[in-house]
């Protein structure tokens, strides 16, 4: 196990690359705290980052706004760094509803929560890594300032398994039981162990495809070794091994006896409480309430909720921060805040809006006071760990500026010789059209094309109407699911669709050289979306592309837009003057298509051999039953949609897209489905479409035609047939809803 950081990379640092490492790392190496990376998009951000890890040698954990940010940093550290312990720790649900309580309409909200098992694994591995070994760097969201298990508990409560030591298996059982593992000796699956005689196989719950097998002889230990867990086979022998818990909120039964004694002590304060202010229904709850998770821990360990014990569980004080992920690392580590426009905000903004909704819960007796202490770090207290802090960012902040002194290490010069892109402006009226035109012309040359919207209705509006004439093209914003991010993403560096249409999501770090076209739709709308900081990060998409290229839409140039101009303006100077000065030819990014998943890798199935290809008639059959499957779902979906269950429907309609795309190129199908699906549709949809192309400035007979058609079915499905060519009212009602 190595304990150095080595950066393995054909790559060496160029352009502006040499003198930010060195400003960087002499900072640093003199005691400086604070340092401000200022990089335009394509210069290696990242690289130089890794070069500072390298050259530091410390523990490193890197923040990122988002999830789709965070896996893409994830994979190129993990490629950077082979030989040691890259982690990623994000939030690990893929549905979360908080618990909650309107007063206003006496509606309690359960919290309901569904967990990706792969992301909860990485964040047991993260852990597991930090307190293991020194050569630790961990990609994070902001979910890092959040509360999990004391450090503390959490390695005071690992089992050390070394061959030749005595302990009986049944002490072995209990403690493993003691530390949140759960005996399954059928199904053997991470977070388990299973018992076969003298012999016992743990699955520890941070390793995605190795289990552990100690093997007794009486009471001692006789082998340790790893087993492959699918197919049982041994894979290495071991002197030594330390099971770590399987959940992070474990307690010692000592620590929690206590924990126990405090949560019943302040139970008959709030009960008191609610007598004395005569509020006999919240007495109730909370007693009740209360009782019943008390039960819970005297018995099983744990219970629904636990997190909001967690004060009396880590035995902290009223108003002490948290255990969070930071205070596993080491005191002196490296914290590398990226997009530190974004992510400081981030963690400024969490603990208000987690405080808001919990005080009413505690107000109305849902929870105990106590509760208001599981909570993120206050920005305060995240400000305490600071030990050495580099903010990178194409646009920093005030505040990164103003702890840096306004020391920023500039980083213009790409290693490529690319310039910042050129800007164009284009009227409203027609943007849809214009952008096909420009869209057809950019996929003709093999390029890829992104577009930014301000709404998700428009978002995915303009990808089913760009569907229907033909383009390849998808949408990603906040609805979609955090690993599905990462392989549309993939997807379009593939080359399997040319088109991507989003909001928020297309801004920072994107690292997507095939893009040559950025497209700002309603770049004149003035707000967060397309404030200075918004619009620059959005231009940078198009800068790893030799032919990159941003066009706004707008009937106006904003204060916002000159800005961002400007801005590109003056580092387009620059940029020419240095390629001009050493000769340098500008090219495009030349990136290998890695599979940035953060879980890559996993894998729960073994590859069969295929066999002899079917046979001509056999795949006309197939693609027949595609088609019948399509027009059931299709049938399905509407009923759904009729009988008020959207969920239900939305979700048929991301199969049935699934479906489509299971037909090749689609285009056969999308024209089928132009021909057979308006008429049926337009009776429940002419009135939304009109409504929509009403406001969005559509002719006034489009809008007529919409309203007038939310008179009755069989009306909106004549005026769906009765138009003269589907495709050209299709398009007619598109472009209406935008111009």
């Amino acid at each position: 196990m190595p304990t150095n950081f080595e950066l393995v990379s054909d790559f060496k640092p160029c352009g502006d690359q040499p003198r930010a490492l060195q400003e960087i790392c002499s900072a640093f190496e003199q005691g400086e705290t604070f340092q401000v990376l200022l990089g335009v998009t394509g210069s290696g951000k990242t690289f130089t980052a890794a070069k500072v890890i390298e050259k530091l040698q410390k523990p490193t954990l890197i923040m990122a706004p988002n999830k789709t940010l965070a896996a893409q940093l994830y994979g190129e550290m993990r490629e950077l760094f082979p030989n040691n312990a890259v982690h990623y720790f994000v939030s690990y649900y893929d549905y979360y509803q908080p618990e909650a309580y309107v007063p206003t309409s006496d509606t309690y909200i359960e919290k309901d929560a569904i967990i990706n098992d792969a992301i909860d694994r990485m964040r047991h591995a993260a852990t597991h890594a930090l307190l293991s070994r020194p050569d630790v760097i961990i990609v994070a969201s902001v979910s890092c300032i959040y509360g999990i298990g004391s450090a503390e508990s959490y390695h005071g409560l690992l089992i050390k398994l070394e061959r030749g030591t005595e302990i009986r298996r049944d002490e072995l059982l209990r403690r493993l039981v003691d530390i949140q593992y759960t005996r399954n000796d059928v199904d053997f699956h991470r977070g388990t162990f299973r018992v076969r005689g003298d012999v016992v196989e743990i699955f520890p719950a941070y390793e995605e495809s190795l289990a552990i097998r100690v093997e007794f002889f009486g009471d001692e230990i006789e082998a340790i070794k790893e087993v492959d867990p699918v197919r049982g086979k041994v894979v290495g022998q071991l002197d030594r091994y330390a099971v770590f818990p399987g959940s992070h909120y474990v307690t010692e039964q000592q620590q929690l006896r206590l924990a126990i004694q405090a949560i019943r002590e302040e139970l008959r304060e709030r009960i008191d409480f609610y007598d004395k202010a005569v509020r006999f229904l919240e007495k109730q709850r909370i007693e009740q309430r209360t009782m019943y998770d008390l039960e819970m821990l005297e018995q099983m360990g744990f219970c629904n909720g636990i997190e909001n014990y967690s004060r009396h569980l880590s035995g902290r004080k009223p108003g002490e921060p948290p255990p969070t992920l930071i205070d596993y690392f080491p005191k002196d580590f490296l914290l590398i805040i990226d997009e530190s426009h974004q992510t400081v905000p981030q963690v400024g903004a969490m603990f208000r809006g987690d405080r808001a909704r919990k005080e009413t819960l505690v107000e109305y007796g849902f929870r105990l006071p106590s509760a208001l202490d599981n909570r993120p770090l206050k920005f305060e207290e995240f400000e305490q760990h600071y030990a050495q802090v580099l903010f990178v960012s194409a646009t920093p902040g005030e505040y990164e500026l103003q702890k840096s002194a306004g020391a920023v290490v500039e980083q213009i010069i790409r290693p490529t010789g690319l310039i910042d892109p050129q800007i164009h402006i284009r009227p409203v009226s027609g943007q849809v059209d214009d952008l096909l035109a420009r869209i057809r012309d950019r996929v003709s040359r093999g390029d890829r094309v992104l577009v930014t919207t301000l709404t998700k209705r428009m978002a995915e509006d303009l990808t089913e109407y760009y569907t229907e004439l033909g383009i390849r093209v998808r949408y990603l914003h906040s609805d979609v699911d955090t690993l599905q991010r990462v392989e549309i993403l993939r997807d379009l560096r593939r080359g399997e669709f040319d088109v991507l249409v989003g909001i928020n999501l297309l801004r920072e770090g994107l690292d997507l050289p095939e893009v040559s076209l950025v497209a700002i739709l309603d770049a004149d709308k003035e707000g967060f979306l397309r404030s200075p900081r918004s619009l620059i990060q959005t231009i940078g998409r198009a800068a790893r592309n030799v032919h990159g290229e941003v066009v706004m839409y707008a009937d106006r140039i904003t204060d916002a837009m000159k800005r961002a101009m400007d801005e590109t303006t003056r580092r387009r100077a620059i940029q020419e003057a240095y390629n001009k000065e050493h000769g340098i030819t500008p090219a495009t990014v030349k990136k290998a298509i890695l599979d940035l998943s953060p879980t890559s890798g996993t894998r729960d199935y073994y590859a069969v051999p295929k066999g002899p290809a079917k046979p001509a008639a056999e795949a006309a059959r197939a693609a027949m039953d595609l088609v019948d499957q399509i027009d059931a779902l299709r049938q399905e979906m509407f009923a759904a949609a009729e009988n008020l269950e959207f969920e239900k429907a939305a979700r048929l309609r991301d199969q049935l897209r699934q479906l489509k795309a299971q037909q090749g190129d689609g285009e056969a199908g999308n024209a089928r489905e132009a021909a057979e699906e308006k008429p049926a549709r337009s009776g429940r949809t002419a009135s939304r479409r009109g409504a929509a192309a009403g406001a969005a400035g559509a002719k006034p007979n489009g809008g007529r035609a919409g309203a007038g058609a939310s008179g009755g079915g069989r009306a909106g499905a004549g005026a769906g047939a009765g138009a003269s060519g589907g495709g050209r009212a299709a398009a007619a009602r598109g472009r209406g809803r935008y111009r």
